[in-house]
């Protein structure tokens, strides 16, 4: 179990705001943002119990199938890989969410039950007329809207490059939070085999096996406990790697990812992919050699580094535009094509 001394993060905000300030926006760290959400008519209906708030969703559903993660009770709610790691402890399905919504409430109140588990389901296309009634505005953000449904579940660590906020609608939420640096510590999974898309860590949070993770005792004595209740809300910075427990037997939660970097810039995953294609085998002094590169122009550029190059004759040591971007992106697809 997380030990109790874990801090819990600093609760700054508890009011209903239409907009949210640009402090909670650009924070570099996690923030509880208690009854963010309460004022939602969705998270009013949740007084009313799971069924209200189930049969509220069904009224914005349109019918269009949702991917269903289903484990047996024997997971107990851990969605993970098999013991061989060839594959995973759920299959993936599609199904009606009218159909999930039986199942949830039929096994309510069963001591074991299947894991039921629907992740990451946008909003405007699954629950039309929902975010006329229940919204944050973040508009100038374009965020990405997305619900998740389903009963008690223990989602692995994992990272979101954009940022996030999840609002709490229905049940208990715990969040345990790492900074990116703890990477090291959370013994992270495969890159080619993922449950859904970002490596996860291989430790089981409620038996955390010290033996085999030494390190990750580092990592939770870095770590941070949030506890959400029904209209709370948590800020998670990009990349910042998070825990996620249902704790309670029917849970829903809204999120909106977005990022403030324009998109020409592309992805930084494709850039660790590459650099992982075109460095990691080189030889150690080459490698150092090429980390210093890497820090001289992207990681810890010196003030003023480039103070000795005309301005009009920086190119891509200066800053980067959307026109330069397309170049350079030109650049890379001439060179993989080779």
């Amino acid at each position: 179990m997380v030990p109790e001394t874990i801090n819990a993060i600093e609760e700054i905000y508890g009011c209903n705001p239409t907009d949210l300030p640009e402090e909670v926006l650009t924070a570099a760290k996690p923030l509880i943002l208690r009854g963010l959400v309460s004022d939602w008519p969705i998270v009013r209906t949740a007084a009313q119990g799971p069924g209200a708030v189930l049969d509220r969703l069904r009224e914005y559903y349109r019918g269009k199938p949702v991917s269903l993660f289903l484990g047996t009770a024997e997971i107990e709610g851990r969605f993970f890989y098999n013991d061989d790691m060839t594959g995973f402890n759920f299959v993936q399905m599609e199904a009606s969410l009218g159909d999930v919504f039986n199942k949830l409430i039929e096994f309510e109140h069963q001591e074991k039950s299947p894991a039921f588990y629907v992740g990451s389901t946008a909003i405007d296309t699954w629950l039309s007329g929902f975010r006329q009634d229940n919204d944050l505005n973040l508009d100038t953000h374009k965020p990405l809207t997305s619900i998740w449904i389903g009963n008690k579940s223990r989602v692995a660590a994992h990272f979101d490059s954009p940022n996030n906020i999840a609002c709490c609608v229905l049940g208990r939420r715990r969040f345990t939070v790492f900074p990116p640096e703890q990477v090291a510590n959370l013994y992270t999974g495969p890159h080619d085999l993922t449950p859904a898309g970002q490596q996860i860590s291989m430790v089981d949070f409620s038996a955390p096996d010290l033996q085999k993770y030494p390190k990750f005792s580092e990592a939770l004595a870095a770590s941070q406990v949030a506890e959400l209740e029904p209209g709370d809300a948590i800020f998670l910075p990009s990349m910042w790697w998070h825990h996620v427990e249902a704790l309670d037997a029917i849970n829903v939660l809204v999120n909106y990812w977005w990022s403030r970097e324009p998109a020409y810039l592309g992805s930084p995953a494709d850039a660790l992919n590459h650099a992982m294609l075109a460095i990691k085998e080189l030889p150690l002094a080459q490698r150092q050699a090429w980390q210093s590169m890497f820090n001289q122009h992207v990681f810890e550029p010196p003030e003023g580094g480039t103070d000795h190059i005309a301005e009009h004759a920086k190119g891509r040591l200066g800053n980067i535009d959307e026109v330069m971007a397309r170049r350079l992106r030109a650049e890379l697809l001439n060179h993989l094509k080779q």
